[in-house]
């Protein structure tokens, strides 16, 4: 059985290879080739995904998005973190190398 990985604000994260992605407007939007499916992952979930181009700590994704946005420091915490499992579970971002900085 697959241990389950956990995100944390001191995991190091970036996104998955195989997906095509679009600006629609001010939203992204997403197809996962390997999946075969299209994600909608909005205005905030398409600035999350251009900061996890390349390995980024959840830290330092939330202080970037608490630049960008008016939004309270706990919120933004608990919604991108929320939204990252999101991601995980559908394959589309991973955590670099197994590792949660500490």
């Amino acid at each position: 059985m697959m241990a389950v990985q956990t995100i944390s604000l001191n995991t190091q994260i970036v996104q998955t290879q195989g997906n095509i992605v679009s600006d629609m407007g001010e939203e992204k939007v997403m197809l996962s080739i390997h999946k075969g499916k299209y994600y909608n992952l909005g205005e905030t979930g398409g600035r999350i995904w251009e900061l996890m181009k390349d390995p980024i700590t959840v830290q330092k994704l939330i202080s970037a998005l608490l630049a960008d946005f008016q939004v309270e420091k706990e919120t933004c915490e608990q919604h991108v973190v929320t939204f990252l499992n999101q991601l995980m579970k559908e394959g589309l971002v991973e955590v670099v190398n197994g590792q949660t900085l500490g």
